[in-house]
């Protein structure tokens, strides 16, 4: 009965020209979506590239001038700009600390439209302050980008409704059920026969869909062979999943108008309501504290560490013998003062800052203890984790960054308490910012939890049915 009802589903599907129209119209949406994605991600990188460029150009600007102020030459610089003061290099020179986009960065936008790829951190900056954020259009915050993750969590769901909503109900409504009532198979397996084989056509259909799209923009899909079995591995799962929910609505609801209107149904609260209702509850449950609070204690500690600013150096040298190693050390200029109250500064507002990371991680914690109630929200933060522009991502790319900052100020401090000028010999060993990923995360126990909820829901359909009658036909 199996290889009838595939010889059968095959023709069928042929001669409906369903096959064919799903081939095209997922190579269409796989295609654009690749390239939309992989054009995001070279601008990305012409950006690093230029801020790079930049700085190099910089710093061959500043090498000469080092070198002719060593010679005893005039230069026509200002005194403050003049490289030898370690803090003209700190502030005029800063390094381009970069998060280079990954291998896959193209599936998923994420985070990617809301943060910047690079910052350069400056010994007169607060680390507390650096602007992660980037200008980006409100348009395209609303609608998202058309990306592979949007094709895969969204319109792919849709494509499985229009395939599989009346494969029962369209055999009640022609007459045909009856029919396949004297063969030996019950009505369940037979369904589910015809929703594995359409479930594995469909499969066929964007393995090959997707690896044209990723040969289309250059991208071998061997390259990342791994990367890419698991991002096959979980959209087959997110397949699996709403075929599950066709087989249950295609068994308990009826006619072919109430199956296609609940499987919508399903799918605005599955996609788009669970989401939103998480994301609100995880704000309200954990709000965030006033930004606008934390800049006026800022602004406060600021005001009373410039009032305070020699006692605060004294203490300063009092705690860093290693700053005070000669006399030259007595000529306090504004830096001397600035630097340690900058240290004093940020070890105040710690706490502060601390709330905001501990309120953003219970929020992450929340969706993420809740996420298996709605496998969109599952397939979305697995492939924004594969792209690496997930929030955790940016988080610890932020993270990474205010370390950085912190050497690159550090790196001076010698300098400055000692007044040491810098030169051409110090160049080399100025702090280099590099970047490091997180390594792709749950993707395998995401793909299993996926296949867990559906061969549950499978199960469900089955028991819920086993003793139920439908016009006179046994389903069990």
């Amino acid at each position: 009965m199996l290889s009838y009802n595939f010889k059968y589903e095959l023709k069928m599907l042929l001669r409906s020209r369903w096959i064919q129209l799903l081939s095209i119209i997922l190579v269409l949406l796989f295609g654009f979506a690749t390239y939309n994605g992989s054009q995001k991600v070279e601008k990305r990188k012409k950006d690093i590239a230029a801020a790079q460029k930049e700085v190099k150009d910089d710093d061959v600007k500043m090498l000469k001038l080092l070198d002719s102020v060593e010679r005893g030459l005039e230069v026509s610089a200002s005194s403050w700009t003049i490289p030898t003061s370690p803090m003209a290099v700190g502030n005029y020179h800063p390094r381009v600390a970069a998060m280079e986009p990954q291998p896959l960065a193209f599936l998923a936008t994420g985070q990617a439209d809301l943060f910047t790829h690079y910052v350069k951190p400056k010994v007169s900056g607060d680390d507390f302050a650096l602007n992660f954020t980037e200008m980006t259009s409100p348009v395209q915050l609303l609608f998202g980008s058309f990306d592979l993750a949007f094709v895969f969590v969204y319109l792919l769901p849709l494509l499985i409704i229009a395939f599989s909503y009346n494969i029962l109900s369209s055999e009640k409504e022609s007459g045909s059920l009856r029919l396949l009532a004297a063969q030996p198979i019950g009505l369940r397996l037979w369904l589910l026969q015809k929703m594995g084989l359409r479930f594995f056509w469909l499969a066929v259909i964007v393995v090959l869909a997707l690896t044209i799209a990723f040969l289309a923009i250059g991208m071998n899909p061997f390259g990342q062979f791994q990367s890419f079995v698991g991002l096959l591995g979980l959209i087959q799962a997110y397949m699996l999943f709403w075929f599950a929910i066709a087989f249950l609505v295609n068994l308990m609801v009826g006619s072919s108008a109430k199956n296609a209107v609940a499987l919508l149904g399903l799918w605005v609260v599955f996609v788009l309501l669970v989401p939103s209702v998480l994301n609100q509850l995880g704000n309200t449950l954990y709000p965030m504290p006033s930004r606008t609070l934390m800049i006026n204690e800022m602004r406060i500690l600021k005001a009373e560490a410039t009032k305070k600013q020699d006692e605060i150096l004294d203490n300063f040298l009092r705690d860093h013998p290693e700053y005070a190693i000669n006399d030259s050390t007595q000529r306090r200029g504004f830096y001397h003062r600035y630097m340690a109250s900058q240290k004093l500064l940020k070890e105040e507002l710690g706490p502060v800052v601390n709330t905001y990371e501990e309120q953003l991680q219970r929020q992450q914690d929340w969706i993420g203890a809740l996420k298996w109630i709605s496998p969109a929200i599952i397939i979305q933060e697995s492939l924004n984790k594969m792209a690496g522009t997930s929030t955790q991502d940016y988080e610890s790319y932020r993270k990474q960054v205010v370390a950085f900052a912190g050497k690159w100020r550090e790196h001076f401090m010698p300098f400055l308490y000692n007044n040491v000028e810098f030169s051409q010999e110090d160049y080399p060993s100025l702090p280099r910012f590099q970047y490091q990923p997180l390594s792709q995360r749950n993707v395998p126990s995401n793909i299993l939890m996926l296949l867990v909820i559906s061969m549950v829901m499978i199960g469900f359909g089955f028991v819920m049915t086993g003793s139920k009658k439908e016009k006179g036909i046994l389903t069990n």
